[in-house]
């Protein structure tokens, strides 16, 4: 770790004709909610420090944040297309407040060191959109996500703040939802949750698709879709559920109607001159959030 560390507070019918498929989006539709009315208000303060973490392919800078004292589940947070930068420290702080150990790591750390896009960035300039596939072509290289999650929760487990008898929770964002499946799949032992909130390409064509590693994960998962996506992708809700349905996974898909792509995040450029960022949708994604790793983290 480098030394720059600063405290910051902060689911029709009987239960015999029931499928498997509906089974599973009924207990976890009931486990979520029973726990977001357990879930805990309280916010602890917390520490961030700017770290290094080495992988197969380099070394990743970083941020972890912990409640000040003691040990806790960790949590590996997956940006979105705009990288590591003030808003998703920002989710990572709030995340650990609730009594979690938590990386948030820079997804392009081979090719430059974060913040990689400025305030200016817009998804309607060409050369940003040159830039982030730029960005994005060596983490989307076969393998290479895997083998993040693997060092990241690696780095986790080597943390005393992190309590390794306790599973390990991934949450992603637009990009970083198939990063979380990946993650999942990875590691199937240690992560016992992972939520993808308006993840892009969770269902593809190819034979890599992310829902296809379904059979591979032991965790909890909770996707969260925008309505836009989902008008864009409408097979795909149900291509998630039959896929984690039939590997005995559960799994809570969700379409937030009116969400648009990227309504979690605070910092999303506007689009078509109205904001993305919808707080009372982000809010409620995010008890759900806190609800999920209650239960499954527990």
């Amino acid at each position: 770790m480098k030394d720059d560390e600063q405290d910051r507070s902060t689911h029709d019918k009987p239960s015999r004709d029931l499928s498997r498929r509906d089974f599973f989006a009924l207990s976890v539709a009931a486990g979520l909610a029973a726990a977001t009315v357990a879930a805990s208000a309280a916010e602890l303060p917390v520490t961030e420090t700017n770290v290094e973490v080495k992988t197969p392919d380099g070394s990743s800078d970083a941020v972890f944040i912990h409640p000040a004292t003691g040990s806790y589940p960790g949590v590996l947070v997956w940006p979105d297309a705009l990288g590591l930068r003030p808003a998703m420290r920002d989710i990572g702080t709030r995340i650990a407040a609730e009594g979690y150990s938590v990386l948030v790591p820079n997804p392009f750390y081979r090719t430059a060191k974060a913040p990689v896009f400025g305030a200016s960035f817009s998804f309607q300039n060409q050369a940003d959109m040159a830039k982030l596939q730029q960005m994005t072509g060596p983490l989307n290289a076969p393998g290479a996500a895997e083998k993040d999650a693997i060092a990241y929760i690696a780095f986790l487990d080597a943390q005393p703040q992190v309590n390794k008898a306790k599973k390990i929770g991934t949450q992603g964002y637009c990009m970083g939802g198939p990063l979380v499946v990946k993650t999942a799949a990875a590691s199937p032992n240690r992560v016992g949750a992972g939520a993808s909130f308006h993840g892009g390409g969770l269902v593809t064509d190819k034979p890599d698709s992310p829902h296809l590693l379904a059979p591979k994960i032991k965790a909890r998962m909770y996707f969260a879709i925008a309505s836009n996506d989902d008008a864009r992708q409408p097979y795909a809700k149900d291509k998630l559920k039959q896929a984690f349905a039939a590997a005995n996974v559960p799994a809570e898909i969700e379409v937030y109607p009116g969400a648009l792509h990227g309504w979690c995040v605070p910092d999303m450029p506007l689009q078509n001159g109205k904001p993305i960022y919808s707080r009372p949708d982000a809010e409620r994604a995010w008890s759900k959030l806190v609800a999920l790793y209650k239960m499954a983290l527990a």
